[in-house]
């Protein structure tokens, strides 16, 4: 047998169908283990906004003395004239309306310690930079279900005890390692799905069930947070449920895909045996001989032997499609999360914008799997991106006194970012090879991460000019969608396994 990558796989294990009891109880696990990245990052919104305060008053002021100042980080001086100001010297004094506490409340996040906001966001995503770089790393060596089921168990932990937190520091400090867990367990789960069912289940759960399952997580949190009204509080709900999973360990496979690439067929072939078993269909005598297994991962090209990130550059194809995934990604992964981050300087009720964001989340999803083959994939990211640049910027022209068209601009915005940021992670997965697809996706996350760093700060000019973020953003955006046209179309296309096998990049026509 030749080398033929993916179609060989799935000839190979076509008697398992596409949707039996195994692959469907696959796509149900890892959608549940997605719930978790859906409110992780949103959770900000929440346990990080500033409620309103003022000035303590002073020990010693009388009824005819105000506390009051110009400002809410000053206040008039006791018994002085009015034109006397001082710092906030006693504290400030926090409304509880809206939360019974929240970080701002807890250690006094304003002011001069304004900047600490932002900060303690920005240090998740760089748990979630350093996550995506080091687990892709580590799954592509020592396989996909291990390093999937121990950031599980961090991510848990860290909400938990980031939970108990006695000071700020100790709250960022967890803050890296969720976020450090959080990106690694959602890649992990994509990749499981992408590697173990076939085509047209692949593309289902990728769509309907990995990118669902975190728009419904989305879709939970303004609940949650609507009933817990303390930081702590919901925190300790945000970690309990990737604890429970960790008790799919007995259900989730090792991805046979990646046990075939290091030469492990037996594993391979037994857990495509108890697929079989679980589907009630016959199972050849052989499934995967070693020899024509080997062939299914490598050529004389390229050797069996150990994959590093610097791989991703080897060769013109592979340099090529890392960069413009990387640009991908990069883009996509800053506009997405600044929409999830920019709720509260939305006009309207916070736990309302929250929800109708994760519902044209959810509608997007179903959608993306209604058009995902019947469009090609180049056309479809640039599509939605440019749609959701030209909302965004349209902002620009709406009148102060129609706040809410603004909205309306803004929601459609979303629309399009949450359509392209899905088709880009059914995409990227497509564009690598088995041999570093993980690495591939993962050092895609990390450029991503790197923007969504600056997000709280963009998030934060907000504050001042709610249309800064979207001239950002917008932008950014238009931008992408002319850079994407030029990636391969992978619609019905083998995926796959080798770095030999990626397709070139689509020339323009001013270049040879």
């Amino acid at each position: 047998m030749s080398a033929a990558g993916t179609e060989d796989y799935n000839d190979l294990t076509s008697f398992l169908g596409d949707y039996g009891l195994f692959q469907n109880l696959i796509i149900v696990m890892l959608t549940l283990s997605a719930f978790p990245s859906g409110y992780m990052t949103a959770i900000f919104v929440f346990i990080s906004d500033a409620p309103e305060y003022r000035c303590k008053e002073s020990i010693g002021s009388t009824q005819n003395s105000s506390w009051a100042g110009p400002d809410s980080c000053s206040r008039y001086k006791l018994n002085r004239s009015w034109d006397e100001t001082e710092q906030c010297l006693d504290g400030w004094v926090y409304s509880t309306d809206r939360y019974t506490a929240t970080i701002v409340s807890e250690w006094d996040l304003v002011c001069e310690n304004a900047w600490k906001v932002p900060f303690s966001t920005s240090l998740y995503f760089v748990g979630v930079l350093v996550g995506s770089f080091v687990c892709g790393l580590l799954s592509d060596r020592f396989g996909r279900k291990p390093v999937f089921f121990s950031t599980m168990f961090l991510q848990a932990i860290a909400s938990l005890i980031q939970a108990a937190s006695v000071s700020w520091v100790m709250f960022c400090v967890f803050n890296f390692l969720r976020g450090f867990g959080q990106v690694a367990v959602y890649i992990l789960s994509l990749v499981l799905g992408t590697e173990i069912l076939r085509t047209s289940a692949r593309v289902t759960f990728s769509v309907l069930g990995h990118s669902g399952g975190f728009g419904i997580g989305y879709a939970l949190l303004p609940l949650a947070a609507y009933f817990i009204r303390g930081w702590r509080m919901l925190l300790v709900a945000s970690g309990i449920p990737p604890l429970l999973f960790l008790s799919m360990w007995w259900v989730i496979p090792e991805s046979p895909r990646w046990l075939l690439q290091k030469g492990r067929v037996e594993e391979a072939e037994l857990i495509v045996r108890k697929a079989a078993k679980m589907n009630r269909v016959p199972a050849p005598e052989v499934i995967f001989r070693t020899g024509e297994s080997l062939e299914l991962m490598e050529n004389k090209h390229e050797e069996k032997r150990t994959h590093t990130y610097m791989d991703l550059i080897r060769t013109p194809n592979m340099r090529n499609t890392t960069i413009l995934t990387v640009i991908m990604w990069l883009s996509g992964s800053l506009v997405f999360t600044g929409f999830s981050l920019n709720t509260s300087n939305l006009n309207g009720d916070p736990y309302l914008n929250c929800f109708f964001t994760a519902a044209i989340d959810l509608v997007v999803y179903v959608v993306t799997w209604l058009v995902i083959n019947r469009v090609s994939r180049p056309t479809l990211v640039s599509s939605t991106m440019m749609f959701c640049g030209v909302m965004l910027l349209a902002t620009l022209l709406v009148p102060e006194d129609v706040p809410i068209l603004g909205l309306v601009f803004a929601l459609m915005g979303r629309l399009g970012s949450c359509g392209s940021f899905t088709f880009i992670y059914v995409f990227s997965a497509e564009l690598m090879p088995t041999v570093v697809r993980n690495m591939g996706i993962g050092i895609s996350s990390t450029a991503a991460h790197i923007g969504n760093i600056m997000c709280p700060y963009i998030i934060y000019m907000g504050v001042y000019s709610k249309v800064v973020p979207y001239i950002v953003f917008g932008t950014i955006s238009v931008g992408t969608a002319a850079v994407s046209m030029l990636l391969p179309d992978t619609r019905d296309s083998k995926l796959p396994d080798l770095i030999s096998e990626v397709r070139p990049i689509r020339r323009c026509c001013c270049l040879k």
